[in-house]
């Protein structure tokens, strides 16, 4: 046998050989990403938890500097409420 004869399926070979190798590497490149996205997640979430205990330390101080009472949050002022439209009728 020549090589002429076997160079398709040579030909063949190394392409699934490639794509093999091509979806290694992608696989490799999403498991690093899903892991920086994890450790993203997890700095926020301990930077969230942290700035929550600070609130609610400082919550508990100003309750026990006002006697006890929580400070109650501003109230909004009401939205002014729209007129119903007029229809006139000629």
């Amino acid at each position: 046998m020549s090589k002429r004869e076997n160079t398709p399926a040579t030909s063949a070979q190394n392409y699934f050989r490639r794509a093999e190798q091509d979806e290694a590497t992608a696989k490799q490149i999403r498991k690093k990403e899903r892991a920086a996205e994890a450790a993203k997640t997890a700095n926020l979430r301990r930077l969230r938890l942290e700035k929550e205990s600070t609130d609610k330390e400082a919550a508990d101080k100003l309750a026990a500097e006002n006697g006890g009472q929580l400070a109650k949050p501003a109230r909004r002022p009401k939205a002014a409420r729209k007129r119903a439209a007029v229809r006139m009728i000629y």
